[in-house]
C-alpha cells in the first residue's frame, strides 16, 4: 500500500454485508456508505439478496443515494459450493475496484468477504460484530463451525470492531475469537434526528390501528424470528394484563416465525389485546405512541430499536442480553430483566409504565453517543491509522 493513498487520493472502501434486511446493520452500512464519500473517500456497498420472508431495506440505501452491488448468492446461510463462488466473485470485484479497505458486516459476509480480501491482497481488512451467532441461533455443532471460521478470518483481519465493551469481552474472552488488543469498540452510528423530533403521544399510530388514546401501550419492533423470542414477550404481556387490564400490545414487524407467534397469541387468549402490524417503514410515530418499547431477545448486539425509542423519549424494558446492559447502563436508562424470565420481564414492563425515567437527558445522550457524525469521525481515524501502519510495515 502506498503511503500516498492515505494522504493524496480518496480512500477506496468496499463495504460488504450479507443482505439489507430490516434491522440496524442495514441502516448502519447505508449511512456509512453515504457519508464516507468524495472527496476523501470512494465507497462501494456490496450485499446479498434479501429472503422472501424478510423485510427489505434496499429502499433505505437508495433513498440516501447509495446503489448497492447485489450478489444474490451472498445471502444468509452457509453453503460450501455457493460460498466458493461468492468468494471468487468478490475477489474479482476487488481486483477491479482495488479497495484500500475491505470492511465486512454480519457473520456470513464476514467470512466470505475477509477470505476474498485476503486473497486479493487488500491492504486493510476490518470486520464489525453487530452481535454474534454463538448463542441462540444454531445447534452446538454449527456453533462450533462458526467459531472456527471466525477465528480463522479474525487472523486475516487488521482490526475487529464490536459495538460495546460487553460484546468485546464475549468475543475475546468467552469465545476466544481473537486477542482483546485486536478489538476496537465503536458504538453504532445512526441518523436519530427524526426520532428526537417526534412528539410524545402524537396519536397517529394508535388511530391507524384502533388503539384507545388512554390505553397503556407496550410494543416490540423487529423481525419475527426465534432469537427475538416473541413467545417470552407474549407471556409477559399476559402477566401485565392481570394488573393492567386496559393495556394493549403491538408487535411491529414480520418474518418466518409469524405463524408461531399467532399460535401463541391464541394459546394465551390474547387476541383482543395484541396486534401484529407487519412491517412499518415510518417508525417515529410508532415510538411516539408507545408507552413502553420492549425487547425479549435471547441474544443481541446493540439493538437499534432501543436506541431509536430512547431518542424518541420512549421508556424501554428489555432482557439483559448481549450489548443491552451496556446500552442501558445496567438499568439506569431502562428496565432490565434476565433472559427467559417472563415474570421479570413483565415486572420490567410495569416498572417502565409506572416509573419512567426523565426522557430528556436520555434523549440527549442517545444523540451524543450514537449519532452518525461521531461514528464517521471514529472510522476515518481508524482507517487512516491502519493504512499508515500498513504503509510503515511495507
Amino acid at each position: 500500500m502506498r503511503s500516498s493513498a492515505v494522504t493524496e487520493h480518496p480512500i477506496r472502501i468496499m463495504r460488504i454485508i450479507a443482505r439489507l434486511n430490516v434491522g440496524g446493520p442495514a441502516i448502519h452500512v447505508a449511512l456509512l456508505t453515504q457519508r464516507l464519500a468524495a472527496p476523501g473517500y470512494e465507497s462501494l456497498l456490496v450485499a446479498g439478496q434479501v429472503g422472501a420472508d424478510e423485510g427489505d431495506m434496499t429502499y433505505y440505501a437508495e433513498s440516501l443515494g447509495v446503489q448497492p452491488v447485489i450478489l444474490p448468492a451472498l445471502g444468509r446461510s452457509l453453503h460450501p459450493l455457493r460460498d466458493l463462488q461468492v468468494i471468487w466473485r468478490l475477489y474479482r470485484l476487488m481486483r477491479r475496484f482495488k479497495p484500500d479497505v475491505v470492511h465486512t458486516h454480519t457473520a456470513k459476509a464476514g467470512f466470505v468477504g475477509r477470505v476474498a480480501a485476503w486473497l486479493a491482497g487488500a491492504p486493510v481488512i476490518v470486520h464489525t460484530f453487530h452481535g454474534h451467532v454463538f448463542r441462540g441461533y444454531f445447534s452446538p455443532t454449527m456453533t462450533r463451525v462458526f467459531l472456527m471460521l471466525e477465528r480463522l478470518t479474525a487472523a486475516m483481519s487488521s482490526a475487529v470492531i464490536t459495538l460495546t465493551e460487553g460484546l468485546k469481552r464475549e468475543i475475546a474472552e468467552e469465545f476466544g475469537v481473537c486477542p482483546p488488543d485486536k478489538i476496537v469498540v465503536l458504538g453504532l452510528g445512526l441518523d436519530l434526528g427524526r426520532f428526537a423530533a417526534a412528539p410524545r403521544q402524537g396519536g397517529s399510530f394508535r388511530a391507524a390501528h384502533g388503539i384507545p388514546a388512554d390505553a397503556p401501550l407496550i410494543g416490540i419492533v423487529g423481525r419475527l424470528v426465534p432469537v427475538k423470542n416473541h413467545r417470552l414477550f407474549l407471556q409477559a404481556a399476559a402477566l401485565v394484563l392481570r394488573q393492567e387490564p386496559a393495556a394493549r400490545f403491538v408487535i411491529v414487524g414480520d418474518g418466518e416465525a409469524r405463524a408461531a407467534v399467532e399460535a401463541e397469541i391464541a394459546a394465551l387468549d390474547l387476541g383482543s389485546a395484541v396486534q401484529i402490524t407487519g412491517w412499518v417503514r415510518d417508525l417515529p410515530p410508532v415510538y411516539s405512541d408507545l408507552d413502553v418499547m420492549a425487547l425479549s431477545s435471547v441474544n443481541e448486539g446493540t439493538p437499534v430499536t432501543l436506541i431509536e425509542a430512547l431518542a424518541a423519549g420512549c421508556p424501554v424494558a428489555s432482557t439483559a442480553v448481549g450489548g443491552v446492559p451496556d446500552l442501558l447502563e445496567g438499568g439506569r436508562l431502562g428496565a432490565l430483566a434476565p433472559s427467559g424470565d417472563a415474570e421479570a420481564l413483565a415486572e420490567a414492563m410495569r416498572r417502565a409504565l409506572r416509573q419512567p425515567p426523565d426522557p430528556e437527558p436520555i434523549r440527549a445522550l442517545m444523540l451524543e453517543r450514537y449519532g452518525i457524525d461521531r461514528l464517521v469521525g471514529d472510522l476515518d481515524a481508524l482507517y487512516r491509522r491502519l493504512l499508515e501502519r500498513r504503509a510503515q510495515r511495507r
